[in-house]
């Protein structure tokens, strides 16, 4: 075969293409190459190593239950409309986290401090996962007495962040993961935002 010469004027020929990959080939063949590596199937996890879906999922529970089980969230929250530098302080107490049997529901009892409010309740929370991390999600979720919600929080190496909703008033939210030590004795427990 004679010689092509690749020039400005023929580079995108076909014939110019084929001389090029030709001498490609020949140049990497037997070699450990680019060529090599389109003859052998994707790298990929053996059955072996995979662990089973089941297995994964209670891994998953133990380290969120480990996380946030007489915890407490210590952080900061926005209020849409308002300049970001007027943060508010807030804590919530999670005083116990239990999986249920229903899919995605979690039994958190916390202690929820709001304005005038300062009760400690159960409630049945939706938490989805994005691999391995947890992150909370309620959509118009109502607690009687105070409101709809909804939210996504997501919880990552000992730190949480999230938007929030209650009825029309919403922003942003983050902060901490801290141990839920008792409180001292004839202490006034601190109230959040009213408007949150």
């Amino acid at each position: 075969m004679g010689h092509i010469i690749c020039s400005r004027q023929n580079i995108g020929s076909f014939a110019c293409v084929s001389a090029l990959l030709s001498f490609f080939i020949v140049e990497v063949q037997g070699q450990d190459s680019l060529l090599d590596a389109f003859d052998k199937p994707p790298v990929a996890m053996t059955a072996s190593e995979k662990l089973p879906a089941a297995v994964q999922d209670q891994e998953n529970f133990e380290r969120l239950t480990k996380l946030l089980k007489a915890k407490k969230l210590v952080g900061h929250f926005t209020v849409d409309g308002r300049p970001l530098k007027d943060l508010h302080e807030e804590v919530y107490e999670i005083k116990d986290i239990k999986k249920l049997e229903e899919a995605d529901l979690w039994l958190i009892v916390s202690r929820i401090k709001y304005g005038e409010h300062d009760v400690t309740v159960p409630l049945a929370i939706t938490i989805l996962w994005a691999g391995n991390t947890p992150v909370i999600t309620l959509d118009d979720f109502s607690i009687p007495g105070m409101g709809t919600f909804s939210a996504r929080v997501v919880f990552h190496e000992g730190k949480y962040s999230g938007t929030w909703t209650h009825d029309r008033v919403g922003g942003h939210l983050f902060g901490r993961i801290e141990p839920n030590e008792p409180e001292p004795q004839g202490t006034s427990p601190t109230t959040n935002d009213p408007e949150k």
